[in-house]
Order: structure tokens, then sequence, then C-alpha cells
């Protein structure tokens, strides 16, 4: 007698951890409660060993210093000596206080918290680097040569707040509904599956006011850390994302490269595709695939990076990790699920999914007036 096969369909494809950004490009700041509420309806993409978020505006009062936020793993305080003597020989601090925190929310064995806002105090050869590469230094040596100690939040006027707990509870503990406006927010819920759950190891990463959350697995890791070594950048999180921060900071910010070329140097056409493309486009390929190889990004990724002005989404190039946008008024979101953007915004002007290796850019206003022009260089260029 043959036995009937029972197939079982899965409720829900999931594909791991949960992504969310929105960005008000008119520039006005609003509280963190759409990126909390967003994150929530995702919370099944978690399991509880990592949650956070990013703002950006939420130090009106102290716009023009660096705001350096430090964990300090089992409340080290003899690391936090170590850094505090650190940071006042190198730097001007204005105010140093601890990050308020509550602490009746539902988070795992929180580390100490503090942050600092400072202005860089350069010395002989210092003065001759910029102030940005004074501070990357600076957080590089931190990170490298004090345990127990993490700075993971180093930007202008912006801020991320992470650590182990459902998103939920991070902003929980971190007041974040209460104590904190800006114009873009990004958030994410963690599934950790090759690296640790800790507090240091949740998303987003940072490095100056470049934040990245991601879901997916980079097994290029080894050969983009490497690379990235060669610049003075050193991977310290226990976690492959780490890469993608630094390799934005030094692609963007160093070498002032747009996100549609950088676009096409984590996610490059295959080079069967380069092969049949017309001349001019195949020699900026080829070229872009030889100085740059190295930070190609391989396996299935999403990622949403952001920074002062701009905030953009990315899949590898067949789109193994989900990605959908949507566009409300002033608002643009971008998130693992669509799910997730009509929670918080039910009545979209627009929605879509990009291609894979196609950027999704959210711009300030302002900002997409003055790149109007150069975009349809790149729109022609790229096409």
């Amino acid at each position: 007698m043959r036995r009937s096969r029972r197939i079982l369909e899965p409720e829900k494809d999931m594909q791991a951890c949960g992504l969310f950004g929105v960005m008000d490009r008119s520039g006005r700041r609003f509280d963190g409660n759409i990126a909390i509420d967003a994150m929530k309806n995702m919370k099944v993409r978690g399991n509880g060993l990592g949650g956070g978020f990013s703002v950006y505006g939420p130090y009106p009062h102290y716009k023009d210093q660096y705001a350096i936020h430090v964990m300090y793993e089992g409340g080290n305080t003899d690391a936090k000596n170590r850094v505090e003597d650190f940071l006042h020989k190198n730097f001007e601090v204005v105010n140093e206080e601890e990050v308020p925190t509550n602490s009746d929310a539902n988070v795992i064995n929180p580390p100490l918290v503090w942050r600092y806002f400072v202005n860089p105090e350069k010395k002989g050869e210092e003065k001759k680097i910029s102030d940005d590469d004074y501070v990357v230094a600076k957080v590089m040596d931190i990170n490298t040569k004090i345990d127990d100690a993490f700075v993971f939040s180093s930007g202008k006027d912006m801020a991320v707040f992470k650590g182990v707990g459902f998103p939920e509870d991070i902003a929980e503990f971190f007041m974040l509904d209460e104590l904190y406006k800006g114009y873009i927010w990004t958030g994410h819920s963690r599934f950790p599956t090759n690296t640790p759950g800790w507090w240091g190891g949740a998303h987003p990463f940072c490095i100056l006011d470049w934040t990245v959350v991601h879901n997916g697995e980079i097994s290029s890791y080894g050969t983009n850390r490497r690379y990235l070594e060669m610049y003075g950048y050193y991977c310290t999180l226990f976690t492959d994302t780490e890469v993608i921060a630094y390799a934005v900071d030094l692609l963007m910010r160093r070498q002032k490269l747009p996100i549609e070329v950088v676009s096409r140097i984590f996610a490059p056409p295959m080079w069967y595709l380069i092969e049949h493309m017309d001349e001019r486009r195949k020699q900026l390929y080829t070229t872009l695939r030889r100085v740059y190889g190295p930070l190609l990004v391989n396996g299935p990724f999403t990622f949403i990076v952001a920074h002062h002005g701009e905030m953009f989404g990315l899949t590898d190039r067949i789109r193994l990790r989900p990605i959908t946008a949507g566009e409300k008024a002033d608002f643009i979101f971008m998130s693992s699920e669509e799910a997730s953007i009509r929670a918080v915004s039910p009545d979209l002007d627009r929605i879509w999914t990009p291609h894979g290796g196609e950027p999704i850019i959210g711009r300030l206003w302002e900002d997409e007036k003055k790149k109007k022009k150069e975009q349809l260089i790149l729109e022609q260029t790229f096409r």
C-alpha cells in the first residue's frame, strides 16, 4: 500500500535578520516610535540575541562635537579609566556622561555605557590629517589596545544604541522614544548564525557617522578585512558586518565615490555579462573589478547604510536576501518586509522592490537638488 506523502509548507520564509530604515527628506526630526513599531512587526526575524537603532540629529546642543559612545564590558572601571585618560590626552572633552538607561528593561547583562562629546586636539604630524581620519585612528586605538572597552558610535550629531535583546527591549533600555529625535532612523533585529550574540556584535555598526545594518552572510569577510587593514581599519567586534562600515567609509568618505559607483564595487555584474557590454561600460566595470576586487562582497546579503544627508539600501546581485522600499510624502522607507513599512505608513504613495545590486537611495531634498546633474551622468554611465 502506498503511503501518502504529507508536504508541510512553511508559514513564513524569514530569511533571518530584520532591517528597517526611515528618513524624512525635509530634514524634520521625529521620535523613534516609527522605527520601533516597524521592528516590532518583524519580531520573528530575530531571536533576542541582538537589536539596535541608529539616529541622526539627536544631539543639537553638541552637533559640532564627535559623540564617542563606549561600552565597558562587565562594568570594567579600569578600562573606563584608561579610555578616559586616552581621550583627555588626545581630545578636548566638552562633556562626558553615562548614557541614560532604564534598569527595568528586558536586556541581558548590559555593560556600562558612557558617551563623550569631543573635539580633536592634533599634535605634530597629526595636524596634517583630517579631523575624521584622526578620530578613526583613535577609535581603532581604543578598540585594539584597551580590553573590555569598545567604541560603538563615533559620529557628529548621531548615535547608535544597541545590545543583546529584541529591538523593542533595546529601545526601552535606552528610552529611545522619550529622549531622542532625528531625521533618519535605522533598526536591526538580529538572528546570529556564525558569530556570538553579544553587545558589541549587535547592529548597527558604526564608524564616524556611517552606520550599517545587515541581513545575510559575508563569505568574503577574510578578503575584505585584510584589504581594509592596509588602510588602517581593524575588525575587533567578531562579526562579518563590521567590514561594510569600514569599506563604506574608505570608498565614500576618503575616496569620495558616490553610492552609484560603490554599489558596483560591492555587487558588480558577473564577468560574462561584462564581456557582452559595449566598450565604454566594459572598460569601466573591468577597471572597478580589478582595482576594488578585494571589496567585492560575496554571499547572500542586504544592508542599509546611513550617514548625514543620505540613506541607501543594497542587496546582493541575485537578491538572496529581501528588501522593499516605500515612499509617503517626504518620507522614504526601506525594510526587509513590506508589512513593516505598511504597519507604520499604511497609505503609501509608492512601493517597490529593486533589482539585485541596484541601490535604493534616499537623500535630503536640498542635497538631491545639488546632485541631480551628477545623478543623470551616473545613470547614463551605468545604463
